[in-house]
């Protein structure tokens, strides 16, 4: 048995501690080998047809990194961590993963959606829409030539008064749901505020005073600013929608309201599409390895675990992509309804609002129902 000695094996390990990046993705920075703990040095069969593969730097730069995913609530962030295999448990580890999922039944998902308040908005919000799609389609029939003259049911306009009350009280529902929203950015800032202070204690001398709290509201991110002014508003238009404030505050607090998700909603569309050009070259970096690796002869037989892990982060990576589509497709949806509040627009506003509010609620249910599953799925494994 020969020996090789790595000259920098400690320089290595200390660099190739893994990093991992804010909202759907998580990579490391750099691959490390694992050497033994009494030198730097491995035994390697000169016989063996194939030697250690090299270790290579991540797909992803550790340049690319993002701030937290601003643009989905936490509720909808889908974790994809990177998954790790050995030569000898990549096969178990599968078979781990697919009895976890036939473990978890829909009925658990849903059970676990609805436990908290944003899970019950989404539902509430489904039934809401769907009962103002119902009733669309109701009167538009009801006013054709074809059915006009026909005798109405005695039932008719009880239903049709029902699903009216029903609607205005799931959207007072969800008003009180989502009450104090304002506090997630709040104690965003609060805590960064903290930090400041604690850095400027340690590095300060007795000539410097510590920053002030509006300096950090001043230096906040837009998007936190817009959910914390977003929040507020909301809460002062659903005080005047129970009567605790008048109707005047109210009306104006829902019109900035609306300017603030108008704006908001611009600058998450724009962060989707870099985060989304981001996955896409990384995507087209792992299927050019692939490539390569297949033109030069390389099979899952002479190097399976650099394939299998190839394909895996591909795999990985083609879910984020149609997550951050359906991310996009929500947004989309979300700037269409807004901007008939904020630019006063009339024309088929009720059918208009109506479709893209709940294409809008589909979307974030079914986002919301794979990230409980995912996590059911992991319980279920351990």
């Amino acid at each position: 048995m020969s020996s090789i000695s790595f000259p920098h094996a400690a320089h290595d390990q200390t660099a190739s501690s893994s990093h991992e990046d804010a909202g759907y993705f998580n990579t490391d920075s750099h691959s490390a080998f694992a050497t033994s703990s009494t030198g730097s040095s491995f035994q390697m069969n000169p016989l063996s047809s194939h030697p250690p593969r090299t270790p290579r730097n991540s797909i992803v730069s550790s340049n690319h990194v993002y701030g937290g995913d601003i643009y989905t609530p936490k509720e909808e962030v889908i974790e994809e961590r990177p998954e790790y295999f050995s030569d000898d448990g990549e096969e178990e580890e599968e078979e781990e993963v697919g009895k976890a999922r036939t473990r978890v039944r829909r009925e658990d998902v849903w059970r676990e959606m609805l436990k908290t308040s944003y899970g019950r908005d989404k539902a509430f919000k489904i039934m809401q829409y769907s009962m103002k799609l119902y009733l669309i389609f109701h009167t538009t029939l009801s006013r054709s030539s074809i059915l006009k003259l026909a005798q109405r049911p005695i039932w008719e306009k009880t239903l049709v008064r029902r699903f009216e009350s029903a609607i205005a009280h799931f959207s007072l529902t969800r008003k009180l749901l989502i009450l104090f929203n304002w506090l997630s950015p709040l104690t965003e800032i609060l805590a960064q505020h903290a930090e400041n202070r604690s850095l400027d204690t340690t590095k300060s001398s007795s000539k410097n005073k510590s920053k002030p709290l509006l300096h950090t509201f001043l230096h906040a991110s837009p998007p936190t600013l817009l959910e914390l002014a977003n929040g507020l508003s909301d809460d002062v238009a659903t005080l005047s929608r129970i009567g605790l404030i008048g109707k005047r505050t109210g009306e104006r607090a829902a019109y900035y309201a609306d300017w603030c998700w108008f704006l908001s909603t611009l600058v998450n569309l724009v962060e989707n599409a870099v985060e989304r050009s981001v996955i896409t070259e990384q995507q087209r970096q792992v299927e050019s390895r692939l490539y390569d690796e297949s033109m030069l002869g390389a099979t899952a037989k002479s190097n399976p675990r650099a394939n299998t892990l190839d394909a895996k982060e591909l795999g990985r990576l083609q879910r984020q992509d149609h997550w951050m589509v359906m991310s996009r497709w929500k947004l989309l949806m979300d700037l269409i309804f807004v901007s008939y509040n904020v630019f006063g627009m009339k024309r088929a506003k009720l059918q208009v609002q109506t479709l893209t509010g709940l294409t809008a609620a589909f979307l974030s249910t079914a986002k919301t129902y794979e990230r409980h599953k995912t996590e059911l799925v992991k319980t279920a494994k351990y």
